[in-house]
């Protein structure tokens, strides 16, 4: 039998979606019994492998790299799942919008920190203009809200995803066209 290959990925969030999924906790171990994990901030991987089936993505799209990740991402997914309110929504991170990137920047690293301490430039990615929710970036297939979602409902989803279903979660799920 093959496993579903299933994929995690972390943009600009707090890690709690990925801290929900390990709320899951001893049904982990049916998990493992169908799908290889073979992309996460979870395991060691450095590039998103092509023929990914299901991606559970956490967090806005914040810079330039998050914009280029999704990207790819979405053209090597068959299923994109949207996890917690930041992709969904955009939640917290796009409080900055209103202020503007640049604003931002010089409030964290010169109004905020040490006398004549500057923006660095290495450091930091190239953050976009604006924050924004997965699905105005790149087409998402589920929607599973909550800041963080349940461990119940991201196994729920997860079950059935694998199981060929598409997943019920009403009141807490919308779904992509």
């Amino acid at each position: 039998m093959n496993k579903t290959r299933l994929a995690t990925v972390w943009l600009d969030g707090c890690s709690g979606c990925h801290m929900s999924f390990l709320d899951i906790d001893e049904r982990l171990l049916d998990l493992a019994g169908k799908v290889d994990l073979v992309y996460s901030p979870l395991v060691d991987h450095k590039e998103f492998p092509p023929g990914v089936d299901v991606t559970l993505v956490e967090g806005s799209v914040s810079s330039e790299e998050d914009f280029t990740k999704i990207k790819d991402i979405r053209q090597k997914t068959r299923i994109l799942v949207s996890l917690g309110d930041c992709a969904v929504t955009g939640n917290v991170p796009v409080m900055r919008n209103p202020f503007g990137t640049d604003a931002v920047l010089r409030r964290v690293y010169v109004e905020n920190a040490a006398p004549g301490s500057l923006i660095p430039t290495e450091v930091v990615p190239a953050l976009r203009p604006r924050v924004c929710p997965v699905h105005e970036v790149v087409p998402v297939d589920v929607f599973v809200p909550g800041c963080p979602p349940s461990a119940d409902t991201i196994f729920a989803t997860l079950t059935d995803l694998l199981e060929g279903r598409r997943p019920e979660l009403s009141g807490q799920t919308r779904f992509g066209a």
